[in-house]
């Protein structure tokens, strides 16, 4: 049943706001221009791009982000229609509010079988949680796999997966390894630092980042280790954080990842889409899930990747990716700001026709 749209914005937001995004830093900001149409900002002040190999997922989150104000919406019975940019993100830029596009609501006329898949996909968006929890050691089955490379292939994606002992294993290795690199990375590093929230106070306050909790590691610990990063090389602390790390690995049987065209930003926006897709329908059936984004974002570990999962890449197409799934307990919730973080106020009347809006 479609609902009173002038309340609809805030609604659909205090939804959508549960989205994933890289270290929770939840960049999207959306601003009503009227009651069925707003334009959606990438926030480039809560973006991350100190490693500029990885600038691109800031397109990939509007696209997460796209595709679940689309679930919640039709949930609500009005579905979307976007008018995108596909603009480069310049995070010199002195607009700190990067344009997405503009997103309109139109009611949308269904049967009780659709309206039924739009309850059951939004049960799945609410459910969705990041799980750094040790899995079961149970293998997800070829129908469920078979499932998920149909919904890539529809996009013009691939989605691959192996159960191979050692390539998991080394696959695990390489992503630790790469946290250790990403340390010595001074930019990286201070934009980690900036993120991490080390108590549950702390992130109940600031409603965002990656907290200690969520991340399977005591807070004083993560604390230590963190502010003290020259002792990760040392062979005890080293190693004894090397241990604590692949604690959270335990029982991990199976790594996916998602290859194709992936040059542009409308290549970007649309892989953020599939993989929220793929994502949903694994919550849908119980299967959970955690990406491995440094792997890809950090260009050794990416070569590394690359080569020891036989992926054939060119200029335009590449795995961009990788993430491991199955099955655990159900991880601690994020917290997330506000609705009202998310909403920015409507515009002077005077300027609201300067926002973008393709037609």
């Amino acid at each position: 049943m479609v609902m009173d749209a002038g309340a609809l914005w805030l609604d659909l937001v205090n939804d959508v706001r549960w989205y994933p995004s890289p270290h929770n830093s939840q960049p999207i900001k959306l601003r009503a221009i009227s009651e069925t149409a707003a334009v959606i900002y990438y926030d480039l002040d809560l973006g991350l791009p100190a490693e500029s190999f990885g600038i691109p997922f800031g397109h990939v989150c509007a696209g997460v982000f796209l595709e679940s104000l689309s679930v919640v919406a039709a949930a609500r019975g009005y579905r979307t229609t976007e008018f995108l940019e596909h603009s480069e993100m310049d995070f010199a830029a002195e607009d700190r509010l990067h344009v997405i596009g503009t997103v309109r609501l139109e009611p949308a006329a269904g049967d009780d079988a659709l309206q039924s898949e739009s309850l059951r996909r939004l049960a799945a968006f609410r459910a969705r949680r990041t799980s750094r929890r040790p899995y079961d050691s149970r293998i997800v089955g070829d129908e469920l796999l078979v499932s998920a490379s149909t919904i890539a292939a529809a996009q013009g994606f691939e989605f691959r997966s192996t159960v191979d002992a050692g390539l998991v294993s080394l696959l695990v290795q390489i992503n630790q390894k790469t946290l250790f690199s990403d340390l010595r990375n001074d930019a990286v590093y201070a934009e980690i630092m900036h993120w991490l929230r080390f108590s549950k106070e702390e992130a109940a306050a600031k409603a965002d980042g990656l907290s200690a909790e969520t991340m399977m590691m005591p807070g004083r610990i993560l604390r230590f280790a963190m502010g003290h990063r020259g002792m990760w090389s040392l062979p005890l602390i080293g190693g004894l954080i090397r241990g604590l790390y692949l604690r959270t690995m335990h029982g991990v049987r199976q790594l996916g990842w998602l290859e194709g065209r992936f040059a542009e930003p409308a290549d970007y926006l649309e892989a953020g889409r599939t993989f929220m897709r793929i994502w949903l329908f694994f919550t849908e059936k119980g299967v959970c899930l955690h990406p491995f984004g440094t792997v890809i974002t950090n260009p050794a570990s990416h070569a590394e990747f690359v080569q020891a999962a036989g992926i054939r890449e060119t200029a335009n197409r590449m795995a961009w990716m990788l993430f491991r799934f199955g099955y655990s307990d159900t991880p601690p919730a994020a917290h997330r700001r506000p609705a009202t973080s998310t909403l920015l106020s409507p515009l002077p009347e005077d300027m609201s026709l300067q926002e973008p809006l393709r037609e």
